[in-house]
């Protein structure tokens, strides 16, 4: 017989509720167990073990918050619903969500926005736009709460013709127009105004793709006899234009809303991706090697492989060629218009232009993926002289993929590790010790034993051994303020920031990290020579310039003399390219860091090695950079390294530094913020970029709330960029959306999902950020 704990009086037991949580029942009010009790046998069907605890924790955690019983209430109705249709990981992501709502709005705001959830989850209909949809929640309750309860009651009307991007730029209409008046910013969010339902007709798309979901899903199965995932996808919430189609983990991604392209249907646009990413999946036999290619050898390929794929599909279906060819009409300037022809002469079979010509007589041989890619290969050589942009140039057909399935990109072997120095030994010792000791003249701050006496220690003649021979601080301690969000106010002089020299360890270990990492810095090499400044460039032919182009001047006076029209464009401006760029790279170096990667080594040593290849980068361009690092041990004892400065060069001293950092204690991250941008803000440079390199949240051993510190980086942050400083993050943590982007914004943060590429990836970071 299994003993059963008495229950506290007034409350109901809950059958069904697994051991760990069997104490849960008694401590809810009577009217959420009852909503417990009732939804607990469809959540048991619904859920599997590890969700329905996940449920149970959510629950325990809101009922801690003491937001009400609606709240609690609305999480065991709704939840289940939203688990079932976006999955069971969703769950605790929307706990910690609400968990930081309670901080910032009502109980009654967070029942409404649990109510609510199923809706959105319907109509969003994919767990990372779900996700997405918690962040601009918390987004409008940071810059317009008031607007928040209105927004909900009319959320299934906005869903029904937004996109969750365009949601967004509709909020932000309403918030930027309607900030300081309550009442106009109410009918805003609530739909009762003119503007308020004029801004939403402009935001709104054709047709979304929850709406013809299952329509798409019936065509493909109709096409080719199997079932494919449809995932809709979201582009910047900045601008209309989503993502362009691709396929990832056999799933199809789609835009989540199209407009009519010209006289064509947004439907029949939503067929012709569908049916072209489910071709690519029929035809691509193996990946292709990306290794050796440049951009616009991949984007031939890409090309000669969208035909063939399409060829294939078009044989089994033959009204699929007038279904894509309606949406070849276009032609780009360029090199785009030159994809736009061979596309279309491909598709259509008849030829537009030579080098149309050329690829449509050379297509008939091409069988498989290899054959597309010697093709593709042969085409970029052909098209090799004319001026090509990989972010510009892209073909005019608006259903055509990115291709990103067709290649396969090397995964980089990490099989050496770097030494590490024995762990140094700091011993507390009393006086007779310290004296009997014989003293070590030659050791230094790498020593493997330091003796440290608690109490001061004077010499014969009264002086302190510490003031004669002791040596000094880098700089006293420093004091910095904290944002306590509890009482949205800052703590003044509440963190202490103390900066402690760097241990060197091995320079050797940058060589042979250099080494190691050959093909990185190849592959690096090319892009890093595009950035470097070219010193001043002459652009001609100007009818409005700085100085007199004499050649266009003597052809002009010729063609006076000859009684011919002269061009009038004699002039010509000089264009100074230089650059004006200062990056800090500010590293955690708290205790996780030791923690293992891939291929035996840590993520410090992997921190190490990108650091390592960044310098490299920077200094090969000729910006202005600085590496420090920081790790805290309490408020009092936030601990600051520079490895390298900017007015140091990058030598023998940095690399040895930097070979020598530690991982050790913890993360308070505000602090460290705060004092890198005092030195940047010493640094005059047109642009100044704050890289912080990260592996986890904020968290401190004297700090409990989990968003104490969160709060705190975000708000130095906010001071960061007020001081013309532009803050990101790059972070190790796979579960970092649920806090960095609230920390460093949307688009600061990068979230780097397999760490052993962090070498690879932090060089190329640096290059898109200061291109």
């Amino acid at each position: 017989m299994r003993f059963m704990p008495p229950l506290p009086p007034g409350s109901e037991r809950v059958e069904g509720l697994p051991p760990e949580h069997a104490a849960l029942a008694g401590r809810l009010p009577l009217a959420v167990q009852a909503a417990l009790g009732r939804a607990l046998p469809e959540a048991r069907r619904r859920l599997s073990p590890r969700g329905l605890d996940s449920w149970l924790r959510g629950l325990d955690a809101l009922q801690q918050t003491g937001r009400g019983d609606g709240t609690m209430r609305a999480w065991v109705e709704a939840m289940p619903e939203v688990a079932r249709d976006l999955g069971e990981d969703v769950l605790a992501e929307t706990a910690t969500a609400c968990l930081g709502y309670s901080s910032r709005t009502s109980g009654a705001v967070i029942e409404r926005i649990l109510d609510t959830a199923p809706l959105a989850a319907r109509r969003l209909a994919d767990a990372g736009l779900f996700l997405s949809y918690l962040r601009f929640l918390d987004h409008v309750l940071s810059r317009a709460p008031r607007g928040m309860r209105p927004m909900l009651d009319h959320l299934a009307q906005l869903l029904d013709v937004l996109t969750l991007g365009g949601l967004r730029r509709w909020a932000d209409w309403g918030i930027e127009a309607h900030r300081t008046d309550h009442a106009a910013l109410h009918a805003y969010f609530s739909l009762a105004s003119d503007v308020s339902r004029a801004v939403m007709q402009s935001e709104r798309k054709g047709v979304l793709l929850v709406d013809v979901q299952r329509r798409l899903g019936m065509y493909l199965r109709a096409l080719w006899g199997r079932d494919f995932m449809l995932v809709p996808t979201a582009g910047d919430f900045e601008g209309r234009a989503g993502l362009r189609p691709f396929v990832a983990d056999h799933m199809l991604h789609l835009p989540d809303a199209l407009d009519d392209w010209q006289d064509r249907a947004a439907v029949d646009l939503y067929r012709a991706q569908a049916a072209h990413l489910a071709a690519h999946l029929a035809a691509l036999q193996a990946p292709i090697p990306a290794e050796a290619t440049n951009a616009l050898q991949r984007s031939c390929i890409g090309l000669i492989e969208d035909a063939r794929a399409e060829a294939l599909a078009i044989a089994r279906f033959p009204n699929l060629r007038s279904l894509w060819s309606r949406f070849h009409s276009e032609t780009a300037p360029g090199m785009a218009g030159q994809f736009d022809r061979i596309a279309r002469s491909l598709l259509t079979g008849q030829a537009e232009g030579e080098t149309a010509a050329w690829v449509l007589g050379r297509f008939a041989t091409v069988e498989d993926t290899e054959d597309a890619r010697r093709l593709g290969l042969l085409l970029a050589d052909r098209l090799s002289g004319l001026p090509y942009s990989a972010y510009g140039d892209l073909p005019s057909c608006p259903y055509r993929c990115d291709n990103r399935i067709l290649w396969e990109f090397e995964e980089i072997d990490w099989s050496q590790t770097a030494g590490s120095a024995p762990a140094q030994i700091r011993k507390y010792v009393s006086v007779s010790e310290m004296v009997n000791e014989v003293e070590v003249e030659t050791a230094g701050e790498d020593a493997q034993e330091i003796w440290v006496q608690a109490s001061e220690f004077f010499d014969d003649d009264g002086t302190s051994i510490n003031d004669r021979d002791g040596k000094a601080a880098v700089s006293p301690p420093v004091l910095y303020e904290e944002f306590d969000h509890r009482i949205q106010s800052t703590r003044p002089a509440w963190a202490t920031l103390r900066e402690v020299r760097a241990k060197p360890g091995d320079p050797a270990l940058a060589d042979r990290i250099l080494s190691d990492n050959r093909k990185i810095t190849e592959r690096l090499r090319h892009l890093l020579d595009a950035m470097r400044p070219q010193g001043t460039i002459r652009i001609r032919k100007l009818e409005d310039g700085d100085d007199l182009d004499l050649d266009a001047a003597v052809l002009a006076a010729i063609d006076t003399r000859l009684r011919r029209q002269p061009d009038p464009r004699v002039m010509m401006r000089l264009l100074r390219k230089s650059r004006d760029t200062a990056v800090l790279v500010l590293l955690d170096l708290s205790e996780s860091t030791n923690d293992p990667a891939q291929g035996g080594q840590t993520v410090l040593d992997l921190t190490k090695s990108a650091c390592i290849l960044l310098s490299e980068a920077i200094s090969r361009v000729g910006d202005e950079f600085a590496i420090h690092g920081f790790c805290s041990d309490g408020r009092s004892n936030v601990f600051y390294n520079r490895f390298k400065d900017f007015d140091q060069a990058w030598g023998d001293l940095a690399k040895a530094r930097l070979a020598g950092a530690e991982g050790r204690l913890s993360t308070r991250m505000g602090a460290a913020i705060r004092h890198a941008t005092a030195h940047l803000q010493q640094v005059k440079a047109a642009r100044r970029l704050m890289l912080v390199l990260t592996d986890g949240a904020p968290a401190d051993i004297d700090v409990r709330d989990p968003f104490y510190l969160r709060h705190d980086a975000r708000h130095a942050v906010d001071a960061a960029v007020r001081a013309g400083i532009v803050p990101f993050c790059l972070t190790l943590d796979p579960r970092a959306d649920a806090y960095a982007q609230r920390i460093f914004g949307t688009r600061n943060v990068q979230v780097l999902d397999r760490v052993e590429r962090l070498p690879e990836r932090l060089p190329q970071l640096y290059a898109s950020l200061t291109r």
